[in-house]
């Protein structure tokens, strides 16, 4: 199934796909609400009410929503339905594991079939620099979110790309889950430079250790392990609403 790039540069816009049925648009659009806050994390999915609110029968948003308690978005809860999952502060390692292997083998790839990925890595840094002049947690998480796809995409591996996607996903589930709320360092790290750096010297120890250097430092933040200057947004207030689906395009 080919990826289709954001158009805006959201990263929730990558998970858009071509030629959707109606279920796979109600989930994504479940996938987008749940990685922007309009279904906060922890909060029940009202069958109902989402259904109205999105314009369509309760069937396919049944099927939509089982492939989320699949991914691990949400989570089902025995006789009470299902609820937008939470990842508390001890399961941030095991996801940075996960993380790790799939980020570190399209580095891997990319480094071994001399795949183009610099320039697509230096525009996707820019942003990032960008977002962090602002006051944003929310856009320098999309930001940085963005990087990272954008390196797994330049591996040319669907399911790489597929399992980023959905690790991305769980990324904003877990900082959406920490008792301070949603924060995100103040600053680049430069290890992001650095693993450009290294790619484009075909350097695949450099890379992967900027990438873990960049990966241990977001555990020890997220984890309390270690105190960063952050951009923080407490709790999130009139999110954005769930689009209506237009079936016609199914």
């Amino acid at each position: 199934m080919p990826l289709t790039p954001a158009p805006n540069g959201i990263p929730g816009a990558v998970f858009r796909m071509a030629r959707p049925s109606t279920v796979d648009l109600i989930t994504a659009e479940l996938r987008s609400a749940i990685f922007s806050g309009a279904l906060p994390v922890g909060s029940p999915l009202g069958e109902v009410d989402i259904a109205a609110k999105l314009g369509v029968s309760r069937g396919p948003l049944r099927e939509a929503a089982q492939r989320l308690v699949q991914e691990g978005a949400l989570t089902a809860l025995p006789g009470r339905g299902l609820r937008v999952s939470v990842i508390p502060v001890d399961g941030i390692a095991d996801l940075y594991t996960e993380r790790r292997a799939v980020e570190c083998e399209a580095v891997r790839l990319i480094v071994k079939n001399r795949l183009p990925a610099a320039e697509q890595l230096e525009s996707a840094l820019a942003e990032l620099r960008q977002a962090s002049t602002r006051a944003d947690a929310l856009g320098i998480g999309d930001a940085d979110i963005a990087f990272h796809q954008a390196l797994v995409n330049a591996a040319q591996s669907p399911r790489l790309s597929r399992a980023m996607m959905t690790l991305a996903l769980q990324t904003r589930i877990a900082s959406f889950s920490a008792d301070e709320g949603y924060a995100v360092p103040a600053s680049v790290s430069p290890t992001y430079q650095a693993l450009i750096d290294a790619l484009s010297h075909h350097d695949a120890p450099g890379a992967l250790a900027a990438l873990d250097e960049q990966f241990d430092d977001a555990v020890a933040r997220l984890t309390g392990r270690r105190d960063v200057e952050t951009v923080e947004t407490g709790a999130i207030l009139a999110p954005p609403t769930l689009s209506r689906i237009d079936v016609a395009d199914a």
